[in-house]
């Protein structure tokens, strides 16, 4: 009985050396796999990190809004959103002075003339993907009640069709939706 478990235990040992490496039938076929796997992945990742930039981007402007209502009431003076877009992208600004008083584009820093004063500027060049759009081209808030005039919306949209609005109301509050519901998460306007 000892001669047979010797045996055994020799034929189990000579298994495990005849198969210490991987064969190139093998690898290939591992390849193959995680290649399939990766392109099927990889469009389901793009939309993943484009819904990630617009959810973001919406969230700055929506912030930036309350931010320029927060600075009208704090400097008791009219601060203004000041929105550009055209072919290098789009921008905003968040400004004191008359609308036309700062100008921006997505190239550069914005640039005030007169008493103006820039608060914050932001940027939304081509390479990112995402276009402004709004029903106005500027907002004031009165510094009094914080109110804006006129009301607005405004529209953060990717190259896919995805968009969310930024609806700014008469008292100066801002609400986000998802046009025809298209952004999970968020209510339809």
């Amino acid at each position: 009985m000892k001669a047979g478990a010797t045996v055994f235990a020799r034929t189990l040992a000579s298994r495990g050396r005849a198969h210490r490496g991987v064969t190139l039938i093998e690898t290939c076929i591992v390849a193959a796999v995680v290649v399939v796997i990766a392109t099927t992945a990889a469009p389901s990742f793009q939309h993943f990190v484009q819904r990630q930039r617009l959810e973001g981007a919406t969230a700055r402007l929506t912030s930036d809004i309350q931010f320029a209502r927060a600075q009208a009431v704090l400097n008791q003076r009219g601060v203004r959103l000041s929105l550009r877009s055209g072919d290098g992208g789009s921008c905003y600004i968040v400004h004191t002075g008359a609308a036309g008083d700062c100008t921006c584009d997505a190239s550069g820093p914005a640039h005030c003339s007169g008493d103006a004063r820039e608060f914050k500027t932001v940027q939304l060049p081509p390479s990112e993907r995402i276009t402004l759009t709004a029903n106005v081209a500027s907002i004031v808030f009165d510094p009094l009640h914080g109110t804006s005039s006129p009301t607005a919306t405004l529209q953060m949209s990717t190259a896919d069709g995805r968009s969310l609005r930024d609806i700014v109301n008469l008292m100066g509050r801002v609400r986000t939706c998802s046009p025809q519901g298209g952004m999970p998460g968020h209510p339809v306007c």
